[in-house]
């Protein structure tokens, strides 16, 4: 059922607009986060529930047709939408994750990256909930360059941090970047950056670099303030902490979107760096990525120390000028 069909058969069937509230993927289709879906879900008061003579295949469900009455999650939060209570995003959410039924995967991680759209505070406000004060971001940048290092930044910023337009530093233009990192930099309760070189990069392989890199931010930052729990972008970090791993995290979590900026701004400022030595590669512009003219500076001047020599065009040109 689409938006329109889920409407018409409420009100064919007359349901009291005042004793219910329309939940799960159905409430999803009318706050047009879903096309469609298969039954329409209605969270009853008791009361309601009781005064329904409708087949009932367990005690806590009712259903006709297509419509499932349950006594469940009536306590819901809601907002009203062509005159029905419809379940907010984050009490759904907040209901298929409590279901842990792998079919909701799909749907709750667009719901999740949804709510941080618009409330990127959002993981750090559930946490404060819990009482935890002390929130790191852990994010890193640079794991697919040619050359240069890994650099990871871990950051823990006050409850009211403010900062607008501060997201996934990938999105900032430099300039905006460079100003966030100042700001950051100011506000922050504590911050670290951790560094990995490409020589061990090319020894323990990109994967386990990052996590390095990522645990020299987490110890820096330590030293200038106190750490409860981590929110890590996408990556598992076995630490003497909590941590959350978030897919999309610069993007839904601000203190990841934080600690990004400031490994973003770090590392392009080492490849200006490396720029002004090595001129050729233009650095300063491909930040050590493998462009078509990174490419073609590496056939005609060479690699140099600094590339990672275990990356496929480089070992490539290696294993060819090695014969």
């Amino acid at each position: 059922m689409n938006k329109e069909d889920i409407l018409k058969k409420l009100n064919d069937e007359e349901i009291d607009k005042d004793k219910t509230i329309i939940n799960l993927e159905s409430a999803l289709v009318l706050r047009n986060l879903m096309d469609i879906c298969d039954d329409i879900t209605i969270s009853c008061d008791n009361d309601y529930f009781e005064e329904l003579d409708y087949y009932s295949p367990d005690l806590f469900n009712k259903k006709k047709d297509n419509i499932v009455f349950t006594k469940d999650y009536y306590d819901s939060s809601y907002d009203i939408i062509e005159n029905y209570k419809v379940a907010s995003e984050e009490s759904i959410y907040n209901i298929l994750k409590s279901l842990k039924d792998k079919k909701y995967k799909k749907i709750l991680n667009k719901l999740d990256l949804y709510l941080c759209s618009i409330d990127n505070y959002r993981y750090e406000r559930n946490l404060r909930k819990k009482g935890i004060t002390f929130i790191a971001g852990v994010d890193e940048v640079g794991r697919g360059p040619l050359v240069g290092p890994v650099v990871a930044a871990c950051c823990v910023l006050p409850e009211h941090f403010e900062l607008d337009g501060l997201t996934d530093s990938k999105k900032l233009s430099e300039e905006k970047r460079n100003f966030f990192d100042k700001e950051i930099r100011r506000q922050a309760l504590g911050y670290g950056i951790g560094v990995v070189d490409e020589k061990k990069i090319d020894e323990v392989n990109i994967y386990e670099a990052t996590k390095i890199a990522m645990k020299k931010a987490i110890e820096e930052c330590k030293k200038m303030c106190k750490i409860e729990h981590v929110l890590i972008d996408a990556m598992p970090l076995d630490i003497d902490v909590p941590t959350t791993s978030i897919i999309k995290g610069d993007i839904k979590s601000i203190t990841i979107s934080a600690a990004s900026v400031l490994a973003k701004v770090y590392r392009d400022n080492m490849m200006y760096e490396f720029d002004k030595k090595y001129p050729m590669y233009d650095f300063k512009k491909n930040k050590g990525y493998p462009t078509k003219e990174h490419l073609e500076a590496i056939e005609k001047y060479g690699i140099i120390d600094e590339h990672r020599k275990s990356y496929g065009p480089v070992k490539d040109y290696l294993d060819k000028n090695a014969k």
